[in-house]
């Protein structure tokens, strides 16, 4: 359950607990590891040679020509077991091979989900400064043995998994699948958790006559390689960035640390550059994933909407729809007496060399703190009877029971600050200061439990308040979690427990697992096999099948909404909320929508007798809104559709989109503006006859 927690209980433990964090990590030297020195490596530009694992692949090859084109400089790429030529750049068998003749600097991994962890690990071995991970569907457990490897090094910076990736528009260098035509160089530095958002943000400060300077993708997924701090560091000391943007969601508490941190850089700084912040998933409903893999709450987490409250507070300037970047940010650098554009003025500033990282104080370690494409099923969580049978098995004693003020909680978990593995801790009742995370080190995920118990049990007896001597019985359960969660592939196991006669007794038990590790990489066949469709909505089960994902919102929702991109289904319901709209439902037709899914996903739509009409909201970035118009206009013709249709297309070919819509001799009503758009399916669902 997630919980409104202050920033200073949800970034911080009791000192006991730093005490026991730091024995858990069983290192065998004082001195810091290096990652947070890597954070000059995300300073790409015109100089930075550009690897691609991957290279000959379809997407790949499409990627790489985009770029050369715009002025990417890729120096060549991999193919296991190869050498040759493609694209009259050369082919190298390994990266190792790659290394030592083409010296690049970064390396665009353009490979499947269930390949992505060890194309990374191949180069964090080759000791490869950037490394861009842009495949969705990479399996957690996996990243996290990545990340137990990135904290020990300091040459290899990872930007990703799940993320569109980095681009130098000052430097003309993409390493990633940004849609380039939203891009314009200037003066504005973005960094963001979902795509879509992020390309309606490049499009309005593009619009806006601004530009952008670095963009960073945090991305989508649970575990990040480079965080919303990591990107404002960098910001703050380029010359290129005048004013910075962030995008976030629901999910985590990497907000909560930037909102920390920008407190920090607005009292030791005269003249800070201006902040502005949009947060999607303010009305997400608890306990659902919403299209990206770490778009949830895990218990102890901060809500959506305290997120933004944090960020309000930090002195950042909030909007309802990144449409509104541009303009906001405009008058923000007015304000502040920033001159026009002066920064980009020339190109040459950046694009030929890094600058400024020479003299960058060296940074802190984040502080510890609490088509159809592949289907994007995300997760799965078992039934409570499922989960108290594979506990059952391990000899855990389960028994249904009210829940009592003996009661506690205990979780294993993600903890998406420290990129490890933790335990989750509270009482019956959790409060704001009720939550104690302790990370654990994954690479001694051995020693922690059955070596070094002891201390980390100790801590939780004394948090909890419990009369215990013996600290057995606490210790022989989270020795038994604990397999099942490495074993598995958890990403939460939840349980409700109390102690009784000297034995944990579990209460209520919410088990999910990685649904990555199934669709991705094969793994895990017997805990997927416990799904049923039968008991789940029929409408998700349909989305899911052709590709995308539908949540079916609760209540007497009369807007069906139809979006291209997590993050922009997301600020799409709230925006309609907002406005004092009624939302029927969640749709990602995911970021490369196709006029099939389209149609697909307006037949689920229209199966709802709740929705007395539609929204389409499409940017286009590497969807092609006339592709879009297309789809709909089937849609109409196919279906027979009498619900009204207001549709809004901006993006790639949102004239030519636009168009076909207006020629279409149907019921359907286009804008350009969000804000109107929204109004006129407010007003429509309002006029709309009751049954």
């Amino acid at each position: 359950m997630a919980t409104n927690l202050s920033p200073a209980r949800v970034r911080s433990l009791t000192a006991s607990a730093r005490r026991l964090c730091r024995s858990a990590t069983f290192s065998t030297s004082s001195k810091k590891l290096g990652y947070a020195d890597t954070l000059r490596n995300l300073k790409i530009g015109a100089h930075t040679r550009v690897l691609y694992q991957g290279f000959t692949g379809r997407q790949a090859t499409a990627n790489a020509k985009e770029s050369i084109d715009w002025g990417t400089n890729i120096v060549g790429g991999v193919k296991p077991e190869v050498e040759g030529e493609h694209l009259g750049l050369p082919i190298l068998p390994s990266v190792r091979e790659a290394k030592k003749k083409l010296n690049p600097d970064a390396s665009a991994i353009y490979v499947p989900g269930d390949r992505t962890a060890k194309a990374i690990e191949e180069a964090i071995e080759s000791e490869i400064p950037l490394v861009v991970a842009v495949a969705e569907h990479v399996p957690v457990h996996d990243m996290l043995r990545i990340h137990s490897m990135l904290k020990t090094q300091s040459k290899t910076r990872l930007v990703g998994a799940n993320c569109p990736g980095i681009v130098s528009v000052v430097g003309k260098c993409r390493i990633g699948f940004q849609p380039l035509p939203c891009f314009s160089p200037g003066r504005i530095g973005i960094v963001n958790k979902s795509g879509t958002l992020s390309y309606e943000a490049f499009a309005s400060t593009t619009r806006a006559g601004l530009g952008q300077s670095l963009c960073i993708s945090m991305g989508g997924d649970v575990l990040a390689g480079t965080t919303f701090v990591d990107a404002l560091k960098v910001f703050e000391e380029d010359p290129d960035t005048d004013g910075i943007i962030l995008i976030g969601e629901v999910g985590g508490v990497a907000e909560l640390d930037a909102a920390e941190w920008i407190k920090d850089y607005h009292t030791r700084t005269s003249n800070p550059k201006p902040i502005m912040a949009l947060i999607g998933g303010l009305e997400a409903p608890q306990g659902r994933i919403m299209g990206h893999a770490g778009a949830w709450a895990a218990p102890g987490e901060p809500s959506a909407k305290f997120k933004y409250q944090a960020l309000e507070k930090a002195g950042v300037t909030m909007v309802s729809h990144p449409e509104k970047f541009g303009d906001g940010m405009k008058t923000l650098l007015a304000n502040r007496g920033f001159q026009s554009n002066a920064s980009t003025s020339t190109l040459s500033r950046s694009a030929g060399q890094q600058r400024g990282f020479h003299t960058m104080r060296r940074f802190k370690n984040p502080p510890m703190s609490q088509a159809p494409q592949t289907q994007q099923r995300r997760s799965l969580y078992i039934k409570q009877h499922q989960a108290f049978d594979i506990l059952q098995k391990r000899h855990v004693k389960t028994q249904e029971k009210t829940v009592s003020s003996e009661h506690f909680n205990l979780a294993v978990g993600i903890d998406r600050t420290s990129l490890s593995p933790c335990i989750t801790v509270s009482s019956a009742s959790p409060s704001e200061e009720s939550f104690l995370r302790i990370p654990l080190d994954y690479r001694d995920k051995h020693r922690i439990i059955f070596e070094n118990a002891t201390p980390m049990v100790s801590q939780i007896i004394s948090f909890l308040g419990l009369p215990l001597e013996d600290h057995e019985p606490l210790q022989k359960y989270i020795r038994k979690l604990w397999p099942i969660f490495m074993e598995k592939e958890a990403f939460l196991m939840s349980t409700r427990a109390s102690i009784t006669d000297n034995v944990v007794v579990v209460h209520e038990a919410r088990f999910g697992f990685d649904d990555a590790a199934f669709r991705s990489a094969g793994r895990q066949k017997e805990v997927h096999a416990l799904r049923d469709t039968r008991d789940e909505v029929p409408e998700e089960v349909k989305a899911e099948r052709q590709g995308a994902i539908y949540v079916k919102l609760d209540g007497e929702g009369s807007i069906g909404t139809l979006v291209n991109g997590a993050g922009l289904a997301m600020n799409t319901v709230d925006s309609l909320i907002l406005k004092g709209g009624h939302p029927a439902n969640f749709l990602d037709t995911g970021g490369k929508a196709t006029s099939d899914t389209i149609e697909g996903s307006f037949r689920i739509l229209c199966s709802d007798p709740r929705i007395k009409t539609i929204f389409v909201n499409i940017f286009g970035g590497l969807t092609k809104c006339d592709m879009i118009a297309q789809g709909i206009i089937n849609a109409f013709k196919n279906l027979n559709m009498t619900v009204p249709v207001v549709v809004r297309l901006r993006g790639t070919n949102e004239e030519k989109g636009q168009k076909m819509i207006a020629q279409s001799g149907l019921s359907l009503h286009s804008f350009d503006s969000f804000d109107e758009a929204a109004e006129k399916v407010i007003s429509l669902a309002k006029e709309a006859p009751k049954v």
